[in-house]
């Protein structure tokens, strides 16, 4: 009875949100699916970041989603001074319905930051990214109304399928773009826009068609010493699609405790949704964080206050010649 109780609460919250996309709660661990201006920014020859979310896990597999992004600089040598051309590519996968309903993208992104002082500390950057989709649906791992008997779905569904998978694709459009600025070469602060599906790309099956929301992003943070051994990071979001709407905001501190190791300790907050306490380790090249949702809105019923755990793990291959420009480092 209780498993029953939990998936309805799951389809009722399921229509609420309506056809909301992934997102990650360490959206500043994930840039290029934050905004395609944040191609090729950052201080490195080149980036690779892994994202794994499991949300509401106390809901048997409701929501999990994965991406791999790799991005790096072009032309580093022939561009004037201060400008930065980025390339990437990005995959994600999500899956819900405990793997009955797939979504997998593809994207490639590109972004140019032009430099408008003198020094290189401010830059001005835009950026394009084109995205392949396809959803599937496996049809014989949905669960209906008419299947629940006294002892769970059991029943004979009275749905006919022709077919046992529904499959669905779309060619996708964003844009994005970024403002990063310093005051000297060890603080950034930054700020962006980004909007997603900007063609409003269209899902079809059969008897049924639908268009897919823009996605509407600002966000911001940075980075400033407070200590030689430790610094403040902030950062925050305000995101609205197809009526839902969600605003991030937190900050950690980092904490030198030897040579090229660090230590994050902080938390963000989903307004009227969440606490999402963080920590982190950045040894040399890599930076690994952990952060788990624990849910403060009427779902906490069905999800037992967990929303769920999320991981993310950056590595970006410094310079051999020392750290270059400051850049946006969430």
């Amino acid at each position: 009875m209780k498993r029953i109780a939990c998936l309805l609460l799951l389809c009722a919250f399921s229509a609420i949100v309506k056809a909301q996309d992934p997102h990650y709660s360490q959206f500043f661990a994930s840039p290029l699916t934050l905004n395609p201006a944040f191609t090729g920014k950052f201080d490195g020859n080149f980036r690779v970041a892994g994202n794994y979310k499991n949300q509401w896990p106390a809901i048997n597999k409701a929501f999990q989603t994965t991406s791999v992004s790799a991005d790096f600089a072009l032309l580093k040598n022939r561009l004037a001074f201060g400008d930065t051309w980025g390339l990437g590519i990005t995959a994600l996968s999500d899956k819900s319905a405990g793997g009955a309903v797939k979504f997998n993208y593809l994207s490639l992104s590109t972004a140019y930051h032009k430099s408008i002082d003198q020094d290189g500390y401010q830059q001005i950057g835009l950026g394009f990214q084109a995205t392949y989709s396809n959803m599937l649906i496996n049809t014989t791992q949905l669960k209906f109304e008419d299947q629940l008997t006294s002892i769970g779905f059991t029943g004979v569904t009275n749905e006919v399928f022709a077919n046992s998978d529904l499959k669905a694709g779309y060619f996708d459009v964003n844009v994005g773009a970024l403002y990063t600025g310093s005051t000297n070469d060890y603080n950034n602060f930054y700020a962006g826009l980004s909007i997603y599906h900007i063609n409003r790309p269209q899902e079809k099956f059969t008897g049924a068609n639908y268009f897919i929301e823009p996605r509407y992003t600002v966000h911001g943070g940075g980075y400033f010493p407070v200590s030689e051994a430790a610094t403040v990071h902030v950062s925050g979001l305000y995101s609205s699609q197809a009526g839902s709407a969600e605003m991030v905001a937190g900050g950690a501190l980092q904490l030198k405790t030897g040579e090229a190791v660090n230590v994050y300790v902080g938390g963000w907050m989903r307004m009227k949704d969440a606490i999402i306490p963080y920590v982190g380790l950045e040894f040399g090249d890599f930076r690994l964080g952990a952060s788990y949702d624990i849910n403060t809105s009427e779902l906490r019923t069905a999800s037992q206050s967990k929303g769920g755990i999320e991981l993310s793990l950056i590595y970006i291959k410094k310079p051999a010649d020392g750290n270059g420009l400051p850049c946006p480092k969430f």
